[in-house]
């Protein structure tokens, strides 16, 4: 991924807003994915292996990369928007270009551009086999600012284990 301009976010406590709303994903905590990186309009998770998160192959499922790299894009939006908001994807494309084989997964969601309403992120998803890190996924996201949400999402469905 190239670097991109260096970004100033909107709201100064916007890495303990992402933190917050990461810990919040029950699919973070079932897949055992972590917040690896964050800065303005750029987060980075990563994943270890698992053979639950696999396909028949044993390489991580496809739905895994995807979820993770949404995951990142996401939260690369959420980094750009101010206080009192909330974020949504309204779409993504990945290309799986080569075979998730290895021991961690890790996703980086970068934003392009950030609007007032809208934001697009570039996508990419590594992994590391025997010490060395491939590029096996890449992709854009959009994601929508919801402003003033927060309070309004729903909360009935809290976890019940």
């Amino acid at each position: 991924m190239k670097p991109r301009r260096t970004l100033e976010a909107r709201d100064p406590a916007f890495a303990e807003r992402v933190r917050d709303s990461f810990g919040r994903q029950p699919i973070m905590h079932l897949l055992g994915a972590e917040l690896t990186g964050l800065d303005p309009g750029r987060v980075e998770i990563a994943l270890p292996f698992r053979h639950e998160l696999t396909q028949q192959h044993g390489y991580f499922h496809a739905g895994v990369v995807g979820t993770i790299a949404d995951s990142a894009g996401g939260y690369a939006a959420f980094s750009m928007m101010p206080a009192g908001s909330s974020v949504l994807t309204v779409e993504y494309k990945l290309n799986l270009v080569a075979p998730a084989d290895g021991e961690r997964l890790r996703a980086i969601g970068q934003v392009i551009r950030s609007g007032r309403t809208l934001t697009v992120c570039e996508l990419e998803a590594y992994v590391t086999k025997d010490g060395e890190e491939l590029l096996c996924a890449i992709g854009t996201l959009t994601a929508i600012c919801l402003i003033e949400r927060e309070r309004g999402l729903r909360r009935d469905r809290a976890e019940t284990t």
